[in-house]
């Protein structure tokens, strides 16, 4: 089974590339509401969580083909989960079983995410985890997020 090889580490810069093209993606942006980041933001912005003591970043993989990423971050104070993967790896239960990886590593809780409510593949991924919607709101378009309905999640 795929699951069983997959597996976290740390972001490294040579990963970059990689993601970044993940990023590009016109199926992934569509699916989770964004606005893919142009080179100069998507570097700056890893370059960040890479430097943030705070920020937990870390690649998945599955066996040695580096599959996406997975992260812990502070949004507006609370500690929030994010992900992507790349579509060679949707629908394997990659996203589930990485996201359950990073919870036994991290132990602090509440976490929170959030998720357009039309990408049902994420909303399962997170609630799988036992994260459980809080509300659902329509967000605006800003720079990086496209006009939507997003569902607030929480694990408690």
């Amino acid at each position: 089974m795929v699951i069983n090889l997959v597996r976290l580490r740390k972001v490294e810069p040579n990963d970059l590339p990689r993601l970044y093209e993940f990023n590009l993606d016109p199926d992934a942006n569509r699916m989770a509401a964004t606005i893919p980041r142009n080179a100069d933001s998507f570097a700056a912005r890893w370059e960040n969580r890479l430097d943030d003591a705070d920020v937990i970043a870390k690649a998945i993989l599955v066996g040695d083909l580096l599959a996406g990423s997975i992260s812990c971050f502070k949004h507006d104070g609370s500690d929030h989960i994010g992900y992507w993967l790349g579509r060679d790896f949707w629908g394997k239960g990659i996203a589930s079983r990485a996201l359950e990886l990073l919870l036994e590593e991290i132990q602090s809780r509440p976490l929170y995410a959030r998720v357009a409510t039309s990408n049902r593949a994420s909303l399962r991924v997170l609630q799988k985890n036992g994260f459980v919607v809080q509300s659902v709101l329509a967000s605006p378009a800003d720079d990086r997020f496209l006009a939507c309905e997003e569902a607030f999640l929480a694990l408690k």
